[in-house]
């Protein structure tokens, strides 16, 4: 006879599922070169529209399946939400094409590097912007970080711009999504629907001049093209998952799994991977994880002392 589940077998089933979610949201983040790659003559900049046009529609029907359609009518109807969510879509826009274009023109391994970096910008921007006190292990992780790019950039004779306006693009994606009260979904959605109408333009356009790729006559590039909204909400909608289910901490490091698919996939491709860009790779990666350790370790001694003060506490109560 079967017993009922337990609250924590619940628990655990929910860690389960939330960890399932985010191990397929970075796995599709970083397999997206291969898409890309299969639609090898398309602009970079018709791949974007058609990504933003056909997200639209399929945010639609996720919003009505999970309710949200009330949070998404709140969000548009205050003036402040919605000039971030402006601003917020143009910056994410401007990341999808400088990563569009640095997969297409071979350069994966920039990209990589620029998602491998992004949580160290992260950190830098918490001083800038918020600002917040660095620890010891953050300045050493900050440092390691741009010693590492100026030794690809002076050594291979190459400066990473794709790597790093991928990274600040995301970081002040980043940053303005979290201080928007707006949920995952209804705020993507709003941002497709506030970048369509110049997609659509430039999609008209394109036909105009005869330059369009979708619907010229070749079936499985159509399809592709349309596969764009999927291949954006999909994982936004995983990771929205992941992260009600899953430990900050966790998923901090979830998110390596995107820019490691992509790096392996760069050396798949065959792009130089030079000994300067071992060197900064592996400076980047004791960076990261430099970082890690001081994130957990500060974790552990702010439970401790939480911990110590509620035992205080209840030491300190008068007993009848």
């Amino acid at each position: 006879m079967n017993r009922p589940p337990t609250p924590e077998d619940n628990a655990n089933a929910a860690i389960r599922f939330g960890l399932a979610c985010g191990v397929g949201t970075y796995l599709i983040w970083g397999l997206f070169p291969v898409y890309i790659k299969m639609l090898d003559g398309v602009a970079a900049m018709e791949i974007v529209a058609q990504r933003i046009v056909w997200a639209a529609p399929l945010g639609a029907l996720l919003l009505s399946a999970r309710g949200q359609w009330r949070e998404t009518l709140i969000a548009v109807r205050s003036p402040r939400v919605l000039g971030l969510l402006l601003l917020s879509a143009f910056v994410i826009g401007a990341n999808w094409l400088i990563y569009v274009w640095a997969v297409a023109n071979d350069r994966v391994l920039e990209a990589s590097l620029g998602y491998y970096i992004n949580p160290l910008i992260f950190v830098a921007a918490g001083v800038f912007i918020l600002k917040e006190q660095l620890t010891r292990a953050q300045i050493a992780a900050v440092a390691m970080a741009g010693v590492g790019v100026c030794i690809l950039t002076i050594g291979a004779g190459v400066f990473p711009w794709p790597s790093l306006m991928l990274a600040f693009s995301f970081t002040v994606y980043g940053y303005i999504r979290k201080t928007t009260p707006v949920g995952a979904m209804p705020g993507l959605f709003i941002e497709t629907m506030l970048l369509s109408p110049i997609a659509l333009a430039y999609l008209f356009w394109m036909s105009r001049q005869g330059m369009l790729a979708f619907g010229g006559g070749d079936a499985s590039l159509t399809l592709l093209l349309i596969a764009a909204g999927p291949m954006t909400v999909v994982p936004l909608l995983l990771f929205a998952l992941s992260a009600r289910r899953l430990r900050l901490s966790t998923v901090g490091f979830l998110q390596y799994i995107g820019p490691t698919g992509q790096l392996f996939l760069g050396l798949y491709y065959g792009e130089a991977f030079t000994i300067y860009h071992g060197i900064c790779f592996s400076l980047i990666w004791a960076a990261l994880a430099l970082t890690t350790w001081d994130a957990l370790r500060r974790n552990n001694a702010e439970k401790k002392a939480a911990r110590a003060a509620i035992i205080q506490t209840v030491s300190a109560t008068p007993k009848n």
